[in-house]
């Protein structure tokens, strides 16, 4: 499986997660000229941008935590922002930037139904083929814009 395939497959499994939540998905891989935002979601008034890092098993930057530099941050801070510009219902809305750590203990042979209400931060799941455990939901990872 590629990389790209593994992170659109941890991206589809925070989305469902977050459903789970009670959060509404609003976009998913969602682009424009800054960049892409890969969840945006809307819980009661706020509105969060998320960016889903999944990793393998051994991983040097700490499940895709250190992915998340100043360039990353500013770059999904304008996408944003764009992003807004062109929804002006969703103005009022309290923002933030959420990251979601995914792991990807190993492949499977075949895929396996998963369950989503079992779905727990750090337990392991099978889901679409792989062995993907939800490390971390971090909310209001970082700020960087005063318009939301």
């Amino acid at each position: 499986m590629s990389k790209s395939n593994l992170g659109k497959i941890g991206e589809e499994f925070v989305a469902h997660w977050l459903e789970d939540q009670n959060y509404s998905i609003l976009a998913q891989r969602w682009r424009c000229h800054y960049g892409e935002v890969d969840l945006i979601v809307l819980k009661a008034d706020v509105l969060a941008f998320v960016e889903v890092k999944t990793r393998s098993a051994r991983n040097w930057d700490n499940n895709g935590l250190l992915a998340i530099n100043n360039l990353k941050q500013s770059r999904l801070s304008r996408a944003a922002a764009y992003f807004l510009a062109q929804h002006a219902n969703l103005s009022q809305c309290s923002c933030r930037f959420d990251v979601a750590l995914v792991r990807s203990d190993n492949f499977l042979v075949l895929p396996e139904p998963i369950n989503m209400l079992k779905v727990n931060i750090d337990k392991s799941v099978n889901y679409q083929g792989c062995q993907l455990t939800l490390v971390d939901y971090i909310e209001s990872a970082f700020e960087l814009f005063e318009d939301c």
